[in-house]
């Protein structure tokens, strides 16, 4: 066949080949490019299987449209009616020849696991299951480019199909035993043994999930040299693959390191519920690290955070007595039960912090863990933590199946370990054992005024809590009538719930500042404020509404001293430094505002808006060097926040003036778009996106939106005066008509 020419392809050399067919490399003399033929052999032509297979490959193949996957430009066929496919010609080798019974270094494994992962989370939202994912269908060329081939296997139904490239090239040559890249027998599953999810190898209906453990012995084998689940015949593997678990790449490659194992370990969950539940996820968590290690931000065996100590612990100085709490993973199978998960996790938190003898970390310091593939003793040793509490959560109704154990670092033993099965109404019930129970396993035995301090709650009904944790989620993304209702209903359950009044009394700041400035809000914000003091004359949070409401009124001096009151009760109180940075900030007290951010992300660092004022205070300023860090910090939160909440509009819009001002244009304009688009009328939202088009340099665009956002409500004339993003709009004749003379 070599020389001859097929329709417009000249065929040049012989590629490979096996059982099933063969591929030569070829000249397209029509567009002068170099292609890929593939052929069917003439044994599989035979068999109609085999050359519905073929078809389905091409047809597969050629609905993607993906730079990690292979481009199949045509279906043709010969002069003899034989069908061929026409693909992009690659030059490189498979990663089963790569790897090669040798483990890859983990920055290679790194990029080319990320592109794999981008090809399937591509192939996977159009429908498509690949079912076949092993180191021989995934192709690197000569520049690193990973490129996934072979889609024979996609949708096929539960019959047998071999690929070539597990066949040898000799067919007199099989034996019985089981090849390197086993194929299953006639009758049973799809794919390649040593590969298979246990839920293909058990014949069962196949999701992308499956593609995901497949991925994940693939990965292994590039992190170790050898396959997660061996053996001389099937039999031996399957039962591997269903009873064993793999032990972690780095005990078998000192190089790889624990980051990575737990990220591979997730993968091959033997249960797909438990196991990464899209490609994105496992791209996300990929590409986290490779930046994280890229930017020194972690080493081989750390992990980054955006916790930021002022003065990190040695482990000489590593308290016996502390402890950090890990977010409770949400097992649930409704999403929106991540807010009940947060706030549960945060209270527990809080409860402990009221030991006296206890040392207990920050939520900040803990945020970049949540929904991260982590072990408990990774956490300890990279927080310096002597001991770690890890635990889930799951509802169902109004029961609650809650499983908390106290790790200790050095050791990875479980100090103390329960799990409680109750009612919805015993939620408190079970913060306070889970406190009392750390405090006996560290023997410390709690004062009265400790005791006292955990036994004490906000309300004793647990919906009205359930309704207040919603409202504070809502209030964060500024989703204020959301937020605003699920208060209100609170209150309605439970006339008392302080927490919640103070909740109202935050949200009416909110909207006079920056949506209606109206005193109609300033008087129902007051009124709330003066309820929830009654209530408890101590309450934190009701100081912090009481300072956002001054604040929306101008009163600079109120506003900073009921705050700084406020942190005086209760260092990490809710929106306190988000409130207190953001009065400076406005009132063009940019050094002070600055002097905040150590202490303001340590206290309050899970909630993205505490950011904001420091990173304007910072640019304002000219502090390249911090603003750089704090943006960067910024960023990671508002990312994460988009990963976990993906609808939080204000996260997005925030998030289009950091890439503007990174230069990630492509990024900034997308989310812009995207949150104009969800929310045409929020006037907040449109005056964020105003300032993505500032630093993009669209004036007339950024005035535009400036101009829709005061028509829509917009309040706050001091900050946009101050705001560097808009700096460029400053001496602007329209922009001194909007804001100066208000």
């Amino acid at each position: 066949m070599i020389g001859q020419t097929i329709s417009h392809y000249q065929i040049l050399q012989k590629l490979g080949g096996g059982g099933m067919g063969v591929v030569y490399s070829a000249r397209d003399t029509t567009l002068d490019r170099s292609v890929a033929l593939k052929f069917l052999s003439e044994e599989a032509l035979r068999d109609k299987l085999s050359l519905e297979r073929f078809l389905r490959e091409a047809r597969a193949a050629a609905s993607l449209n993906h730079p990690n996957i292979c481009t199949v430009h045509e279906i043709g066929e010969d002069a003899q009616g034989h069908p061929f496919i026409v693909m992009e010609f690659l030059e490189g080798d498979t990663l089963k020849n790569l790897i090669c019974a040798r483990a890859m270094r983990a920055d290679r494994l790194l990029d080319v696991g990320t592109q794999v992962a981008d090809a399937l989370d591509h192939a996977h939202a159009r429908g498509i299951t690949h079912r076949d994912v092993k180191p021989a269908n995934i192709f690197v060329t000569r520049g690193g480019q990973a490129k996934v081939l072979d889609f024979g296997l996609a949708k096929l139904g539960a019959i047998l199909a071999v690929s070539s490239e597990t066949e040898p090239s000799d067919s007199t040559n099989r034996r019985s035993s089981v090849h390197e890249d086993t194929l299953t027998t006639p009758g049973t599953s799809m794919g390649t043994v040593a590969y298979m999810s246990p839920e293909q190898a058990r014949g069962e209906p196949l999701d992308p999930r499956s593609d995901l453990f497949s991925f994940g012995s693939v990965l292994y084998e590039m992190a170790t040299g050898t396959q997660p689940f061996r053996g001389t015949t099937s039999a031996v593997i399957f039962n591997s693959i269903f009873n064993s678990n793999p032990a972690p790449p780095s005990t078998l490659n000192g190089e790889i390191p624990e980051s990575i194992d737990v990220i591979i370990l997730k993968a091959l969950e033997k249960d797909r519920d438990l196991r990464y539940q899209s490609a994105a996820e496992l791209r996300a968590d990929f590409k986290r690290l490779k930046r994280d290690l890229d930017s020194g931000k972690r080493s081989l065996s750390g992990r980054t955070a955006s916790y930021v100590s002022p003065s990190p612990p040695t482990t000489a100085a590593r308290s016996q007595n502390s402890v950090a709490v890990l977010y409770f993973e949400n097992l649930s199978s409704a999403k929106e039960d991540e807010y009940l998960r947060d706030g549960m996790t945060e209270d527990i938190i809080t409860e402990l912090t009221n030991i006296k003898n206890l040392k207990v970390f920050p939520r900040p310091a803990l945020l970049p863990y949540r929904d991260k593939p982590v072990t408990a003793p990774q956490v300890g040793r990279e927080l310096n933590a002597a001991y770690v509490l890890s635990g889930s959560l799951r509802r169902s109704g109004n029961r609650l199946r809650i499983t908390a154990q106290l790790v200790e670092t050095h050791s990875g033993h479980a100090l103390w370990a329960q799990r409680f099965d109750r009612e919805m109404d015993d939620v408190f019930e079970v913060q306070d054992e889970i406190a009392r129970s750390i405090a006996q396993a560290f023997r410390i035995n709690l004062s009265p005024q400790e005791e006292q301090k955990i036994a004490s709650k906000p309300t004793q009904n647990s919906v009205a809590y359930d309704y207040y944790l919603r409202g504070r989620s809502y209030a964060r993304r500024e989703s204020l009538e959301f937020a605003l209702q699920m208060y209100e209903q609170a209150i309605k359950l439970d006339p008392n719930f302080a927490l919640a009044h103070a909740g109202i009394a935050y949200i009416c700041g909110i909207i006079h500042e920056v949506r209606e400035h109206n005193p109609k809000w300033v008087v129902r914000g007051e009124a709330a404020c003066s309820k929830a003091l009654e209530v408890d004359p101590n309450l934190a949070e009701a100081l912090v509404a009481q300072a956002r409401i001054s604040y929306s009124q101008r009163k600079h001096e109120e506003a900073i001293d009921l705050a700084r009151r406020a942190i005086a009760l209760k260092p990490d109180c809710e929106g306190v430094y988000n409130v207190l940075g953001r009065v400076y900030f406005a009132s063009g007290r940019f050094q002070e505002a600055a002097e905040l951010s150590e202490k303001a992300i340590e206290a309050n660092g899970d909630d993205y808006n505490v950011f904001i004022p420091i990173v304007n205070a910072l640019e304002r300023l000219g502090r390249t060097a911090e603003l750089q860090r704090f943006r960067e910090l910024e960023m990671n939160a508002l990312e994460r926040q988009l990963e976990l909440v993906p609808e939080d509009v204000r996260a997005r819009s925030l998030l289009a003036a950091d890439y503007a001002n990174m230069g990630r244009l492509d990024d900034a304009v997308r989310h812009l778009e995207m949150t104009v688009a969800l929310r045409p009328n929020d006037s907040n939202v449109l005056y964020n996106a105003s300032c993505t088009y500032a630093v993009l340099g669209k004036k007339q665009e950024a005035l535009a939106l400036l101009r829709r956002s005061v028509d829509a409500g917009y309040a706050n004339f001091d900050w946009p005066r101050q705001d560097p993003d808009l700096k460029s709009l400053h001496n602007d004749p329209e922009f001194l008509k909007l804001f100066s003379f208000k």
